[in-house]
């Protein structure tokens, strides 16, 4: 077989993290009483909410803010979106959310299936996450999929997040991987596919909106079961 090692992203790869976070907030929504203090519907919330944590995530990834930062102004901004200036409700919220989001386990579909599939054959699987390694580790063991993985790289256990070239040379050296026998497979186009591809390592780009773009990629899927087909 051509390559040896797979390398996968975590959140939106594997880890199903928008059913997951929006299981966790409408829980907590209701719990802490948000409409009382005049947030809107949770669907309304909550669509506002991923477009604010995407944009502090990007931010995240090109190093404008740190963790702190992110976690600070992610629900605060949020809850100005909506006029709500209520920092230490924002707060509360964030803290309930981070302890407690990471034991929802709900999998993109057939992730399960084709990973255990791919071990069979006698690939290699590891993890390149971007995720907080408190957090991202509470997931590896909820999800039952923790012993399937050699090496979980989390980047804060490196300082720098994909696509920055270290994490992919920590990953390859930690899993004693070559680039010419590993494989990248992640939902974002720039932090895992031009990164790994930056780095001199095909990539899958799974894409299950199919969003248009004009990179030149190894792969690209919309299911994960079409992994299968590849490998």
């Amino acid at each position: 077989m051509k390559y040896k090692h797979l390398f996968f992203d975590w959140d939106h790869t594997l880890w199903d993290f928008e059913k997951n976070s929006e299981m966790s907030l409408r829980n907590l929504f209701i719990d802490l009483k948000l409409a009382e203090i005049g947030l809107p519907e949770f669907t309304d919330f909550f669509s506002k909410y991923i477009v604010i944590n995407e944009l502090k995530w990007e931010m995240y990834r090109k190093g404008e803010i740190d963790k702190q930062g992110l976690r600070e102004s992610r629900f605060k901004e949020t809850f100005e979106h909506f006029g709500v200036l209520a920092p230490k409700v924002a707060w509360t919220l964030e803290t309930r959310y981070i302890h407690e989001t990471p034991y929802q386990n709900h999998l993109i579909d057939d992730a399960r299936e084709v990973l255990h599939v791919l071990k069979e054959k006698g690939y290699i699987l590891h993890i390149i996450t971007n995720g907080f390694r408190e957090s991202q580790q509470i997931k590896f063991s909820e999800s039952g999929l923790e012993p399937l993985f050699n090496v979980l790289l989390c980047s804060d256990q490196v300082g720098v997040n994909k696509p920055d070239a270290k994490i992919f040379r920590k990953a390859l050296q930690m899993a004693a991987a070559q680039r010419k026998d590993s494989l990248m497979i992640g939902d974002n186009l720039i932090a895992d596919c031009i990164g790994a591809r930056e780095q001199g390592i095909d990539q899958v780009y799974y894409n299950p909106n199919k969003n248009p773009h004009r990179e030149k990629l190894t792969f690209e899927i919309s299911r994960l079961k079409e992994l299968l087909d590849i490998l």
